[in-house]
């Protein structure tokens, strides 16, 4: 049985039948803890590491004790969904979780899959790339550790929401592929409200535009998006985006 470990909305851990809720886990830095040690799982994690992104600045005078107590405590809540008792190692002042090499968890679901998608569609095979791009595209979209602001969530927070960005994008492709035209043009225009100056979404949204026959309307994306680099950066459209767009007049 595959255990499934979730870190975006509710942190939980799946095992089979058995489920450990966020509900069950010691607090806030329990389930901060739990995130850090299965994201990180690669490596051993030391004391020192997770009592900085623990307390920060202010790390109390007995903070050694406290996270002995806390790892203790998780320790009963993995036994509690069949995990073996040394599934958290301590060892020469650090920590490491030691899963089951078959092991599921959501974000690392999300890179492996939003890979795949591009590489599908690198090699012409946009259709081989839906699934994938849509398995990274639900991951992505949800929140990371809501409530925590320290710089390791902070930085997995901005590397997940890089990984959306890139599933929208081979969302367009993939659905344009399909003949999902409608979808296609909505995934570019939510990819340009989240990053107006990301050219290559203008550039999907006016192919899309042009395909279901509106080229007014694909003309006038290129002029939203000559002003918004004017705006944003001074900077004009790239020779990529002005082909497109050119292609349209021609056309």
């Amino acid at each position: 049985m595959t255990v499934r470990i979730y870190l975006t909305s509710r942190v939980r851990v799946e095992n089979g039948d058995l489920l450990l809720d966020e509900s069950a886990l010691p607090g806030r830095q329990g389930r901060l803890v739990l995130a850090y040690l299965v994201a990180e799982r690669t490596r051993p994690v030391s004391r020192d590491e997770l009592g900085l992104e623990l307390w920060g600045d202010e790390v109390p005078d007995a903070w050694e004790k406290g996270l002995m107590a806390i790892i203790s405590k998780l320790r009963a809540a993995l036994r509690s969904v069949g995990l073996p008792g040394d599934t958290l190692q301590t060892a020469f002042g650090c920590y490491q979780m030691m899963l089951p090499h078959d092991t599921w968890v959501d974000i690392e679901d999300a890179a492996t899959a939003v890979h795949a998608a591009e590489v599908a569609i690198a090699a012409d095979r946009p259709l081989d790339g839906y699934g994938w791009a849509y398995v990274a595209y639900h991951i992505g979209r949800r929140p990371f550790l809501l409530g925590e602001d320290g710089p390791w969530a902070s930085r997995r927070r901005a590397a997940l929401r890089e990984v959306y960005l890139r599933a929208l994008e081979c969302a367009i492709v993939c659905d344009a592929a399909n003949g999902d035209l409608a979808e296609a043009i909505q995934a570019a225009e939510d990819l340009i409200a989240l990053e107006p100056v990301r050219e290559s979404a203008y550039q999907r949204l006016m192919c899309a535009l042009a395909e279901t026959g509106n080229r007014a309307e694909a003309i006038k994306v290129y002029e939203r998006c000559r002003r918004v680099l004017d705006e944003e950066l001074g900077v004009p459209p790239s020779a990529q985006t002005r082909a497109v767009y050119e292609s349209l007049i021609l056309g």
